[in-house]
């Protein structure tokens, strides 16, 4: 339910804040005005583990580059993802062009219920909210890690994360409300972007400190509060860096599902727990190969990689699911971050 006029009061404050003080976005509309779905949409799906600083750029290029739904949707998947490399996750951006072909059957309009929203690929709860908050001014409360640290402090709520995610989502209905709801969500964020930050919140500075439960206990700073994080598990692999005379290099396409499925990779051993024991038998061709000193580390969400390189030529022919290419070309196909990380390693080497 939307808050009552007498429970509206932190919330009318919030949007006076916000008409002075929102950020300057690319994606965002002035205070007081809707913005567009498709930049909600697009911005929203690149925020998701991601910074706003990362993410300005590269929502401006694909905006140049696809400036309508119908044209995301027209482009070839390969080239969505080359130019999402960088940003991780790839299983969004694959996720983002079979969403914006299904909108563009639609003739290019989002749907404008958070239900149909989320049947949309790649849209969950947060999405559906955020989107039918900010572009259509539905009444409902996107819950982000900004508006789930503002909620723990402004209502005490001090069980730890990551359990208390579900009780911070039924909690932050309390700012739920029919006046200018999408402003209201983004107020929020900015709230906790800029003062109710993890560390050292300016409580002084805050809008709604009056009425902040944590603020008046003296515990804004702990919360939410943080269970012990487990160590990141270790995982090892050997990747190949096998060229041919003409000095291009041999990458093969990862399989559909899975970590950065879709993408272009150097041919490797399984990512386990244990260090390759005989890593030539997974070789993509027969050659002298050689070790490269020392290992190029890369560390994802639940683990890290230790990869160590062998280099090797061969003058064999290309084969299906394969592409030769100079490793300065990288930057223009679908290659991960990881790979051109592994390839800056061998080639400053024998530089």
């Amino acid at each position: 339910m939307a808050n009552s006029q007498h429970d509206f009061a932190p919330l009318a404050a919030l949007l006076t804040w916000y008409d002075k003080s929102a950020r300057v976005l690319p994606w965002r509309a002035r205070p007081g005005r809707r913005s567009d779905p498709y930049h909600v949409w697009l911005s929203e799906i690149m925020l998701q583990q991601t910074t706003v600083a990362t993410v300005g750029p590269y929502f401006a290029k694909f905006l140049k580059r696809w400036p309508t739904v119908e044209a995301l949707a027209a482009a070839d998947l390969d080239q969505v993802l080359a130019n999402w490399a960088g940003l991780g996750y790839y299983a969004r951006a694959r996720n983002l062009h079979k969403c914006a072909v299904v909108v563009a059957a639609r003739g290019g309009d989002f749907p404008r219920t958070e239900t149909e929203l989320q049947e949309l690929p790649g849209i969950g709860p947060y999405t559906a909210a955020a989107i039918g908050a900010i572009a259509f001014d539905l009444a409902l409360v996107p819950v982000d890690g900004n508006i789930e640290r503002v909620t723990a402090r402004y209502l005490a709520v001090t069980g730890a994360m990551p359990g208390v995610k579900p009780e911070l989502r039924d909690k932050a209905q309390f700012f739920k409300s029919d006046k200018r709801p999408g402003d209201v969500a983004q107020a929020l964020m900015d709230l906790g972007a800029t003062i109710c930050t993890p560390r050292n919140p300016d409580c002084e500075r805050c809008p709604i400190h009056v009425g902040c439960k944590a603020q008046s206990q003296g515990i804004a700073a702990d919360l939410p509060k943080r269970a012990a994080k487990k160590p990141r598990p270790v995982r090892y692999a050997t990747m190949f860096w096998l060229t041919r005379v003409d000095g291009k290099v041999l990458l093969q396409k990862r399989p559909e599902k899975g970590l950065l499925g879709s993408m272009l990779g150097l041919p490797t051993t399984d990512w386990t727990e244990e260090e390759d024991n005989a890593p030539e038998s997974c070789a993509p061709a027969k050659s002298k190969w050689q070790a490269v000193p020392e290992t190029v580390g890369h560390t994802f969400t639940h683990f890290h990689l230790e990869v160590s390189v062998l280099t090797g030529k061969t003058s064999r022919k290309e084969k299906a699911g394969e592409i030769w290419l100079l490793h300065e070309d990288f930057k223009n196909h679908a290659v991960p971050t990881l790979f051109r990380k592994v390839a800056k390693h061998v080639v400053g080497r024998k530089g």
